[in-house]
């Protein structure tokens, strides 16, 4: 069972509508990076209108803004995650993190030290 890994598919829901999964923190971490909305759906390879999408149902599941956005200029656009947005990105990443970490811990207790072959 050594050559075995487990793995997990992790997100929140609030009243039975997902506010945040690996998927949404790829897409804001990727906002946050680029400070653009269309970079970053264009990295994940997602229409620029499935993107917004995203980040609006994201908002209005969590009660807050996200992103701030600034049209036009010289450069073009730009779209920045607000404070709360980061916080989120945050937050969530280090739920994710301890979460992995407990999944290796309890896979090695229950799975690794169970019965069979090794």
């Amino acid at each position: 069972m050594t050559d075995l890994a487990p793995r997990q598919k992790l997100w929140v829901e609030r009243d039975g509508r997902v506010v945040m999964s690996d998927y949404r923190l790829r897409l804001l971490e990727l906002v946050r990076e680029t400070g653009s909305l269309a970079q970053a759906a264009a990295t994940m390879k997602l229409s620029y209108r499935r993107a917004w999408g995203k980040v609006k149902e994201i908002e209005e599941n969590l009660g807050y803004a996200l992103v701030e956005s600034a049209v036009g200029g010289a450069g073009g656009g730009k779209t920045e995650l607000t404070p709360a947005g980061c916080e989120l990105v945050e937050a969530y990443r280090r739920f994710k993190e301890r979460m992995d970490e407990a999944l290796e811990r309890v896979y090695t207790e229950e799975m690794l030290r169970g019965p069979g072959p090794r």
